[in-house]
């Protein structure tokens, strides 16, 4: 028998259960540039790390800049953590850091991405330095966000994964700029039809399933950043107003004219935003 069996063995021996041994065992793909302090950058639903690579270059010519496909997504399509869920894929985040000796970090999420932070800032709050939630939030799904994330389920698994990113894309953008920003939108359809149909309907619930973490952003004691699209349909803008009233020490960037894609829509603004916040 194997070390490694035996060890799995034992670990089963000791009631560990199965799911969470192989969550342990899992490292995320990623991409690693530059050097000092560290800064962790993670996508949103349907996304992979390559929507960050401009951000990525530009930030490691003064930071780390590690940025991760997230369990499911990208070159980790077949790291989906079972049972799926924001603590699953943070578990996976961390346990991916813990392997690259990082003890802590500032992160930056992008939509999905930024539940995911919350999440694991919420277990492990020591490793969180500063936080960015881009296009995101803190809230849990209302009502009829959880409605929705169901049709959606049905929808795509219905359709198929193609056509489903090609409804699902465009609307991520400002309705007035999609003539001008025709080459971004088909990037970011290229990537999503990357993604497996599983990975979809498993993190469709569990971002349907996910608490509010405004509570314990309140309460955190690390700077935080949030941009926001003025006209993003993901995450609208109404939204922002009991987060930033419960959090008023949070930094705020408010792009008019831009949905749920600001580091697309407006990379020079949101980069420069993120390179003050972060070496502050």
């Amino acid at each position: 028998m194997s070390k490694n069996l035996r060890g799995f063995e034992n670990l089963i021996g000791l009631g560990i259960d199965l799911n969470l041994f192989l969550i342990l065992m899992t490292n995320l793909a990623y991409t690693e540039k530059g050097k000092g302090s560290v800064v962790v950058l993670l996508h949103g639903f349907c996304e992979s790390k390559e929507i960050w690579k401009d951000f990525t270059d530009e930030l490691s010519k003064y930071f780390r800049v590690i940025a991760l496909d997230l369990g499911g997504f990208g070159e980790s399509a077949n790291a989906l953590p079972v049972p799926c869920s924001m603590e699953t894929m943070a578990e996976q985040v961390f346990q991916t850091l813990q392997n690259l000796q990082v003890s802590q970090a500032a992160f930056v999420g992008h939509s999905m991405g930024g539940y995911v932070a919350l999440a694991l800032a919420e277990k492990y709050p020591t490793m969180v330095k500063k936080l960015c939630l881009f296009h995101s939030t803190a809230l849990s799904d209302s009502p009829e966000k959880k409605e929705n994330r169901n049709k959606v389920i049905e929808f795509v698994q219905k359709v198929g994964v193609e056509a489903f990113i090609s409804n699902f894309v465009k609307p991520l953008f400002y309705e007035d700029r999609w003539q001008e920003l025709e080459q971004e939108i088909r990037f970011l359809e290229e990537i999503g039809k990357k993604t497996p149909m599983q990975t979809i309907v498993s993190v469709l619930a569990a971002m349907r399933d996910r608490t509010s973490r405004l509570d314990m952003l309140a309460k955190a004691d690390f700077p935080v950043l949030y941009i926001i699209g003025k006209q993003d349909t993901a995450v609208v803008w109404e939204s922002y107003q009991e987060q930033l009233q419960k959090i008023p020490y949070a930094q705020t960037l408010v792009l008019d004219n831009t949905g749920h894609m600001g580091m697309l829509e407006r990379p020079q603004e949101t980069l420069q935003a993120l390179k003050n916040f972060l070496t502050l």
